[in-house]
């Protein structure tokens, strides 16, 4: 039964697309089998994994919101182990159209639950706000993994994006866990206050992932060459530190 991972944060530019994609391939590099599902209107994860969102006949909003089962719009990619359910121009009225359906919390959940059995983890790349589509994502998922750029900003908003996961938690999903934190951006020039490290701390008291994601070339390159950084520079500091990151994950199942 696989896990699902929502990767949330309603802040855009926080590396959340980018720690979905290098997470997803680095577990399937590790041997598990992953999808990747994306639900942000962007499409940024389905084109970084090298499909272009424009051509395709179907993706996740054909499932959410019309009735096509999932697995009929789940792609391969160019890593082993590593299936995407792409974000396709349509999925932009998405959160329109829930209002009005059935259950309309629970859709992701419940088309996720068709093929869950299939993969050891399911990544959940959200939209940058804190929608309906985001929702989704936090009901459908066992345990929330939340990017936060090494900034003092990046504290801002924060708790607006726990108040709603503990609605989440309180109202239509009771089992949801926080994994953790993952620090993305990470500028060692300049370093990280004191203050906002203590600041992440009290947030997340039990998990800040050891492993903190650097500012680099690298990584904004390759989702242009529709690569993983595991497929771009698997050497890069940013190669190493989602490998690194993959591998505390698969060490939390222990």
């Amino acid at each position: 039964m696989g896990k699902i991972i929502a990767i949330v944060n309603q802040k855009g530019g926080v590396g959340k697309t980018t720690t979905a994609v290098n997470l997803g391939a680095y577990l399937a590099y590790l041997g598990k089998q992953v999808l990747l599902v994306d639900i942000d209107p962007q499409a940024n994860a389905t084109s970084g994994l090298g499909l272009d969102h424009r051509n395709l006949e179907a993706g996740v909003y054909e499932s959410l919101v019309g009735n096509k089962p999932i697995f009929e719009v789940i792609k391969r990619t160019m890593q082993p182990g590593l299936k995407v359910a792409p974000a396709t121009l349509s999925l932009a009225g998405a959160g329109v159209e829930l209002v009005n359906l059935d259950n309309r919390e629970f859709r992701l959940s419940n088309i996720l639950e068709e093929v869950r059995q299939e993969y050891d983890f399911i990544i959940i790349d959200g939209p940058p706000s804190l929608g309906l589509l985001t929702i989704n994502s936090l009901v459908a998922a066992d345990e929330v993994l939340i990017p936060i750029q090494s900034e003092y900003f990046a504290l801002e908003g924060l708790s607006q994006l726990l108040e709603t996961i503990s609605l989440v938690q309180n109202n239509l999903k009771p089992s949801l866990g926080i994994m953790g934190a993952v620090i993305t951006m990470f500028d060692r020039r300049n370093k990280l206050s004191e203050a906002v490290m203590g600041e992440l701390y009290q947030f997340f008291p039990n998990r800040i992932f050891r492993s903190v994601i650097p500012r680099s070339v690298r990584l904004a390159e390759a989702p242009s060459y529709g690569r993983s950084i595991l497929h771009y520079d698997p050497k890069s500091k940013g190669g190493k530190a989602y490998e690194g990151l993959a591998k505390e994950v698969l060490s939390l199942e222990k």
